[in-house]
């Protein structure tokens, strides 16, 4: 089942880099004792590809998720898989990346370091000045000579493309059935509050997901009923709290997917501390919540012992009920997949939306997850209940 990838061209190598072939697929399945499998894709922008490669060897693998959930770029790609059938899922996440990355020229990939951060400047250039098709396009009146209160005073861009694009891309009646959980994140612009709008108690539109990715100054906030929202990014760049804590009590193995690498080399120029800079910004706290939720699961094995203590006729209405809860505490296996930045890429990574970069990326994800599925011992649920265990293939310490 987990072959070694297709054949392709490295990045940077001045040719043309194909995307991987689809395979036959695999029959889905969970390993033993998994009741739930999620996908969990952290914001990036441009970046989002390697979240489409890493999508395509799981979903190869039989490896479907039961739910998805992500911020900004992620919330794109999750409400893209959640909201078609598997058969259809790859062929609509192709569509999406090679309609966004189309500008002409842009598969073009000169062959060395320098020439290729010239040309990933160009490219990034390109982006800023024209936007992207089928994404987002530059408002007729810049932001500073707008005035006040008027619609394009609050943002450079305009993402109307992007909502023609999800309606034509994502069944969302098929979306909000069920079939996949969905959840995204965005942040209240009048008081700051994070929020997610999930499937399970949100009537999923284009706007929760556009609302998830409108990163401002570049991006107009998103009206939501009464309400304005802005990308989730800005509060916490990952969906993974929501899937922990929202979750009925299942094991899961959960596939973390991350834009943006907490560790990294000193910056030697201001190019490497700009995008140091922003690496540290969007990357998630993956340790820190892990060991928040293996703390707070501890806490719960011990309110168990004690109310199992305790004779029944003793205990309020509110207590039976917490006691029941806590009879099956999940356990959970977490994947974490991290997008390793080439030498030629530098701050504007995010928004260097060329083809061949875009296909670089997907290549990468793609890699990446078959050299991780080859560690089967990392699919198995947790020994001891409540317990929470995290692999990375970049890094064997957890």
């Amino acid at each position: 089942m987990f072959s070694t990838i297709p054949h392709f061209l490295t990045p940077g190598s001045g040719t043309h880099t194909d995307l991987p072939e689809a395979k036959d697929l695999a029959a889905p399945w969970r390993p033993d004792s998994c009741k739930q499998i999620a996908l969990v894709l952290q914001g990036g922008g441009a970046l989002g590809a390697y979240q489409a490669g890493v999508y395509q060897a799981l979903h190869e693998a039989g490896l479907e998720p039961d739910q998805v959930a992500g911020v900004s770029i992620g919330g794109i790609n999750s409400a893209i898989i959640a909201g078609n059938r598997r058969e259809n899922r790859l062929d609509r996440l192709r569509t999406f990346w090679e309609e966004i990355t189309s500008r002409p020229g842009s598969g073009w990939a000169p062959d060395g370091d320098e020439a290729r951060k010239l040309r990933n400047r160009w490219s990034s250039t390109m982006a800023t000045l024209f936007g992207q098709p089928g994404f987002f396009t530059p408002n007729l009146m810049n932001a500073w000579l707008s005035p006040r209160g008027s619609r394009t005073a609050t943002a450079f861009y305009d993402t109307t493309p992007l909502r023609e694009t999800l309606l034509r891309l994502v069944d969302f009646d098929l979306l909000n059935s069920g079939a996949v959980r969905f959840a995204a994140g965005a942040v209240n612009v009048l008081n700051g509050n994070f929020t997610f709008f999930d499937s399970r108690t949100t009537t999923i539109l284009p706007e929760h997901i556009m609302a998830s990715g409108a990163l401002p100054p570049a991006f107009a906030m998103v009206r939501i009923g009464t309400d304005y929202y802005w990308d989730g990014g800005l509060v916490s760049n990952t969906p993974l709290q929501h899937v922990l804590l929202t979750n009925d009590g299942d094991n899961m193995l959960v596939f973390q997917v991350d834009l943006f690498s907490a560790r990294g080399s000193l910056p030697r120029d201001m190019h490497d501390v700009l995008a140091r800079q922003k690496d540290i910004q969007y990357s998630s706290r993956t340790r820190l919540m892990t060991d928040y939720f293996r703390d707070r699961q501890r806490d719960n094995a011990l309110i168990r012992s004690l109310l199992a203590k305790i004779p029944e006729d003793q205990l309020s209405d509110e207590e039976k009920k917490l006691k029941v809860k806590l009879r099956h505490l999940p356990r959970v296996s977490l994947i974490q997949m991290i997008y390793q930045q080439a030498a030629y890429e530098n701050q504007s990574k995010d928004y260097e939306f060329s083809a061949a970069t875009m296909r670089e990326h997907w290549v990468s994800g793609y890699r990446d997850t078959e050299r991780t599925l080859q560690r089967e011992d990392w699919l198995e649920m947790p020994s001891t209940t409540g317990d929470i265990v995290t692999h990375d293939i970049h890094r064997v310490d957890d």
